[in-house]
This record gives structure tokens, C-alpha cells and sequence, in this order.
């Protein structure tokens, strides 16, 4: 791993922290004001809605800009919307928060993997840095919830006061002023000049390749678990009565474990293929749901967390390594945005459903659905094995200089 490869690392966990932590903060003090569980999963919609409008003029802002200037707009959204849910922590304003917070995420996202793919050489190295990149979200996944938790349990009066859930939101804001610093020295590659001629091509051209169709599809199944784990956790707890902290600590589990299947990734680039991986991770993953709900305790959970973790852990940098193989350069932005689109699209209206469809079949049925549809969707990972071959990648010869 290089150095700067490293900062940029440093400068996604803290920006994504942000996120992590007030997606996990502001559902629990939604339950606290006694908001009902479909509300709640209208909440955690709001942080993907901002994607689904943004990720597109984002991606295509990232190719035409660059890193820098897209961060530094992230930066200030983020420290928005967290500052917001300091000074009126009311549901409405949590709502605002969610969307700043979301929105500056993805916009954050799609100019850094931008960057660190067209910095890369080749398919190896691709799987490699992707798998280094990755690291980022799984390590701000327990930051984020973790320090967010413990605040809300200790730094009021009592556990759960309202000056606990002002401490957590005042420390999400705080993180993403890290993130600036550490990218504004980066330097940034020469742009990629697109052929001209003839029709300007449009985002959703790229559906017209049965690859990208299907790796998209792919990356919508592994995304609706997380967005399922995510929901699913906070109510589950809560109904159980598991505190804000140990709720944390679960969720933080769940990330401890996706960082370290990520940072093993690399060592192993060389004998790892990408349609494998993510045939496998939605296996694992199915089986997984099946079990997890039968989880009565603290600990069952925890272990599922952290089983979990391990298998939807390796999905992104595959799906991120295929994409820059498939895609030409100097629409990777374009692309990235489209992916991010797709899946936040989804977020939106997936933990809505989840919410109504846990009121009416219990959160254990969700579980279960969610896996049964995961499971079926892998054959759609068995058949990318043909995809690559049929394909010239990301090779030296458009590597930029």
C-alpha cells in the first residue's frame, strides 16, 4: 500500500464514520421519541435518496474534476447535516441530517474509487487496491456506530438522554473535517479525453452490455443484505432490550470482520476470481439469514455479525474490479455514479419495505425472505465466469501516466 493510497483511506473512514454514525444514532432516537418501526425504515431510506438523484451528476462531475473539488463539497455537506441533528435533534431535522450525511457519502465514494481505479495497472492490481479502498467502510461501519453508541450511553446524565445522542451528532461532524486535510494534498491525474464524433453517449448505454446488466444485478442483491442488516439490527435489538452500546458493538462487528476478510484480500489477489467470490458471498449470505433470527441473545447475534461480515466483506472489491474491467476510462466516473444510482435507488424504497413488511410478518421474516431471494439470485454470479475473457479491461496501455 503507498502512502497516499493510505490517506485516502484515512480520509473515507472519516467522512464515512460520519454517515455510519448517524444512520445508527438517529434511528434509535427516533425509537426513543416512540416513532414506529415503519418510520424508522423511512428514516434510514433518507440516506440513500440523496445518491439516487446525485450519483450520476457526481460521477460526471469526479471525470470532469477530478478528486479534490468533490471532496471539498462532501466535507461541508456532511459537517451540515450532522451539525443540524447537534442543535435540533427533532425528527424532522434527523431526516435533513440523513440526507446531507447520505449525499455526501456517495458524491465522497464514487471521485475516490474513481481515482484509485484509474491509478491502477491492471486486473491484479485492481483486485488489490479495491481490497485496500475497501478497508475504508469497514472500518468507519465500527467507528462510526461504536463511538456514536457510547456517547448516547455515557456522555449525558443518564443512558440515552438527549445530551448523549448532542454528543454523538457533535462527534459526527467533527470526523469529516479530517477527511479535507488529508486529500487536499493529493495529487490529481490527468484528465481522460473521450473520442469525440458522433452522438454523446448517455449513462444508461452502459445497461445495453449484458455484463454490466448483470453485475449490477449482482451488486443490488449483496446491497439490499446490508441495507437488511442494518435495519434489521437496531429494531431486533430494541425489541430485546440490548443497549445502544452492545446494538453498536453488534454492528460494529459486522465491520471488524468485512475489514479484515478485506485486508486479507490483497495477500490473496493473485488466486482470487471475482465471479467465485461473489457466487460464494451470496451463499454464505443466504444461509446466514436463514439462521440469524433464531439468535436470541446478544452474543448469537454478535457471532452472526461477524459471519456475516466475512462474507459480504469480499463482494465490493470484486464488484469494483469488474466494473473498471468492463467500462471504458474515461467514462469509470459515469459508470461508478450508475452503479451507485442503481443501488441507493433500491435503499430507498428497501428499508421502507422492510419496515412495513416487519410489521406485518415480524423482522424474522425479512430475514428470511431477504435470504431466499440472495440465494436464488447467485446463479446471475456463476455467470459472470464467461463475462471477462470477452473483454480487453483495464490494462497498461490505458493506464493513466
Amino acid at each position: 500500500m503507498t502512502r497516499e493510497l493510505a490517506r485516502l483511506i484515512l480520509a473515507q473512514i472519516c467522512l464515512h464514520a460520519c454517515m455510519a454514525g448517524t444512520r445508527m444514532a438517529a434511528p434509535l432516537l427516533a425509537l426513543r421519541e416512540g416513532f414506529s418501526p415503519a418510520a424508522v425504515g423511512v428514516l434510514l431510506a433518507l440516506f440513500a435518496v440523496t445518491q439516487v438523484f446525485l450519483a450520476l451528476p457526481a460521477g460526471r462531475f469526479a471525470d470532469r474534476h477530478g478528486l479534490r473539488r468533490p471532496m471539498g463539497f462532501s466535507v461541508m455537506a456532511a459537517v451540515a447535516g450532522a451539525s443540524a441533528a447537534v442543535a435540533f435533534p427533532v425528527f424532522p431535522v434527523l431526516c435533513l441530517a440523513a440526507l446531507l450525511t447520505g449525499g455526501a457519502t456517495g458524491a465522497a465514494v464514487i471521485s475516490l474509487q474513481r481515482h484509485v481505479g484509474r491509478a491502477a495497472s491492471g486486473p491484479l492490481q485492481l483486485r488489490r487496491v479495491f481490497s485496500w479502498l475497501s478497508i475504508g467502510p469497514a472500518v468507519s461501519n465500527f467507528l462510526g456506530p461504536f463511538t456514536a453508541g457510547l456517547l448516547i450511553d455515557h456522555a449525558g446524565a443518564a443512558p440515552g438522554s438527549l445530551e448523549g445522542y448532542r454528543a454523538a451528532f457533535f462527534l459526527m461532524a467533527v470526523l469529516p473535517i479530517a477527511s479535507w486535510f488529508l486529500v487536499r494534498r493529493t495529487r490529481e491525474l490527468p484528465p481522460v479525453i473521450a473520442a469525440t464524433g458522433g452522438v454523446q453517449p448517455k449513462a444508461w448505454d452502459l445497461l445495453r452490455e449484458p455484463t454490466f446488466r448483470r453485475l449490477m444485478l449482482v451488486n443490488w442483491f449483496l446491497s439490499s443484505c446490508w441495507d437488511v442488516h442494518t435495519f434489521v439490527v437496531p429494531v431486533l435489538g430494541f425489541e430485546r432490550g440490548i443497549s445502544a452500546s452492545v446494538i453498536g458493538s453488534i454492528l460494529g462487528a459486522f465491520a471488524i470482520a468485512a475489514a479484515v476478510i478485506r485486508m486479507v484480500m490483497p495477500l490473496l489477489a493473485a488466486h482470487l476470481r471475482e465471479w467465485r467470490v461473489l457466487a460464494g458471498a451470496m451463499l454464505a449470505t443466504a444461509a446466514l439469514f436463514a439462521i440469524y433470527p433464531l439468535m436470541r441473545s446478544a452474543l448469537g447475534m454478535g457471532i452472526c455479525s461477524v459471519l456475516l461480515g466475512f462474507a459480504l466483506g469480499t463482494v465490493q472489491p470484486m464488484i469494483m474490479s469488474m466494473l473498471h474491467q468492463i467500462t471504458p476510462e474515461a467514462r469509470h466516473g459515469e459508470a461508478l455514479g450508475l452503479r451507485l444510482m442503481a443501488i441507493n435507488a433500491s435503499s430507498v424504497l428497501m428499508p421502507m419495505l422492510f419496515g412495513f413488511a416487519g410489521a406485518l410478518v415480524g423482522i424474522a421474516g425479512v430475514f428470511w425472505a431477504t435470504g431466499a431471494l440472495v440465494g436464488a439470485g447467485s446463479r446471475a454470479a456463476w455467470l459472470l465466469q464467461h463475462s471477462l475473457p470477452l473483454h480487453g479491461g483495464h490494462s497498461e496501455q490505458n493506464r493513466p501516466q
